[in-house]
């Protein structure tokens, strides 16, 4: 896993494309609030007249009214078509829901133990979740230390620090927002889109509790 972000994030296609994210994140996180392009810009960390173009683009689309969503489920299957993969490795690990409980570094589950969590229709088959790219070292050594490198059971994910936006604890664990969750599990195919779609219909009749 190439832990080295700053190249990336130098691409101005890229950059640009990370920011989107941002933007479709905050946007998803709140669709029915009509927050302003500024509050936008402040809670994606994204330049205001990007916020304004950005907006622009996705009213041509009919996916939002101004800054408020006016497509949920159209929303979401744009971002899942400009989605930036994002990094990862893979650990044997025993017990990996105790290994997170004390860890005291910043994660947030998502895919298949967070559906499990918020929906209760996958089977676990593996446990993913993301962490910060400047807490990949720490990480690696911790992980190496309690299990094997290498196809597992564990996912370990790097992104954008943005994914960890609107983030939740449930059962004492870390969890991505449901916008995230919904956008990994499409990326799974399979169940996992069964299950993404489930909680688009859920997000777009307001059923699921937002924090």
């Amino acid at each position: 896993m190439n832990t080295d972000t700053t190249n990336i994030l130098e691409k101005p296609a890229a950059k640009r494309g990370i920011v989107s994210e941002r933007i479709l994140r905050v946007l998803l996180n709140h669709p029915d609030k009509k927050l302003t392009k500024y509050r936008i810009s402040k809670l994606a960390k994204a330049n205001i007249s990007w916020v304004i173009e950005f907006l622009r683009i996705l009213e041509k689309e009919k996916l939002v009214d101004g800054t408020k969503v006016k497509d949920y489920k159209g929303l979401i299957m744009y971002w899942h078509t400009k989605r930036i993969r994002p990094e990862y490795r893979e650990y044997m690990i025993q017990k990996p829901l105790d290994l997170l409980k004390d860890m005291d570094l910043r994660y947030a589950l998502t895919t298949y133990y967070a559906e499990n969590l918020i929906q209760k229709y996958l089977f676990v088959s593996r446990f993913d979740f993301y962490i910060s790219a400047s807490d990949v070292e720490q990480w690696h050594n911790h992980l190496s230390a309690k299990g094997l490198v290498g196809k597992g059971n564990v996912r370990v994910l790097v992104d954008d620090e943005n994914v960890f936006y609107n983030s939740s604890e449930r059962e004492g664990l870390k969890v991505v927002s449901v916008p995230q969750l919904i956008i990994d599990l499409l990326e799974e195919g399979g169940p996992g889109a069964e299950a993404a779609k489930m909680l688009i219909k859920k997000e777009s009749e307001h059923a699921i509790s937002r924090i």
